[in-house]
């Protein structure tokens, strides 16, 4: 079997379920398990960061004319001779669109499989580790793995209390224009104990209420643009700045540019001094294994229990 992936979370899901020996190629934003650096990298970015505002501007500029934020090897990728391409096409912001990965997989001979990841819930994150080992041949570890990811999932969720109001939390995926997390983000906030009120889950028809033991039940739309107005009036008791891809420093420069808004000082959560900025790039953000990390650490920031927190976890904070 030779995979390459073209997605972070999907090369996370590969390695924890046993397939790391399998993969003959990466895209440049797959970094994490670290042995496999020396993968070749397929796929490149025509963007550079430098400010919230201005990589908005360039990306809306490019969707506009039509034009991917993403470059593909595709000679380089024909002569990996992969049997199986794992992609997406949740977000053509995120990573290389699948029709692109289509197009160049029908063009090899013989054509590889390709299979899109494309969850919107944290459900579906959990799905696609079946996904991905039965695509491997490793279905029989990806059973394994995922008792292990739903094990500590509920061992955290023990020490959430149902009996009590928690707090509001404001969860900020990008801060100029300021969105606010969606899909798997605020069904995560959600059961940890807290309220996302600028995104809130909904119950899926059918369900009931989708409360306590049905929280699963429960699911979000896409991440949403707001105004600054709609943060203030939310009163946020809890901010958590968690920029899509960025880098915990490059967060903590973007959170400061935030903090300069005359307003901000105005927030509860700032005046409480409970602001979280979080690596963006690796955690919250991607839809695989290291979710389970996220939440663990959600209920441990939330709920005043540190020791629930994963060693090494990349974040601060704001004081």
């Amino acid at each position: 079997m030779r995979i390459v992936s073209l997605l972070p979370s999907a090369t996370e899901t590969l390695c924890l379920v046993g397939g790391s020996r399998y993969l003959v190629g990466r895209s440049h934003e797959c970094d994490f398990p670290p042995q496999i650096h020396d993968r070749p990298i397929l796929t490149g970015q025509i963007t550079d960061f430098t400010t919230s505002a201005e990589v908005d501007r360039a990306v809306s500029e490019a969707m506009a004319s039509g034009s991917s934020l993403y470059t593909l090897d595709t000679r380089r990728l024909a002569a990996l001779r992969p049997d199986l391409i794992l992609t997406q096409d949740l977000c053509e912001v995120c990573s290389i669109d699948l029709n692109t990965v289509r197009a160049a997989a029908a063009g090899m001979d013989p054509a590889p499989t390709v299979v899109s990841l494309n969850p919107g819930s944290f459900e579906e994150v959990l799905d696609d580790v079946l996904t991905v080992g039965r695509a491997a041949g490793l279905e029989a570890e990806a059973r394994a793995a995922l008792v292990g990811l739903r094990e500590r999932f509920f061992r955290a969720a023990d020490h959430v209390t149902p009996y009590t109001d928690g707090p509001r939390v404001a969860f900020l995926e990008w801060t100029d224009p300021i969105f606010v997390g969606g899909h798997w983000t605020p069904q995560l906030v959600e059961r940890a104990g807290a309220a996302h009120p600028l995104n809130p889950t909904k119950a899926i028809e059918g369900s009931g209420s989708g409360e306590g033991a049905q929280q699963a039940h429960r699911i979000a739309g896409k991440s949403r643009r707001i105004e600054a107005e709609a943060l203030i009036a939310s009163e946020p008791e809890a901010i958590i700045v968690c920029p899509c891809g960025l880098t915990l420093e490059q967060a903590r420069e973007e959170t400061r540019l935030l903090a300069e808004q005359s307003w901000w000082r105005e927030l509860p959560a700032v005046r409480a001094g409970r602001v979280a900025v979080v690596d963006g790039s690796q955690m919250f953000n991607r839809p695989g294994p290291r979710l389970v990390d996220a939440y663990e650490w959600l209920v441990g920031w939330l709920n005043d229990r540190p020791e629930l927190i994963p060693k090494g976890f990349p974040w601060a904070e704001l004081k």
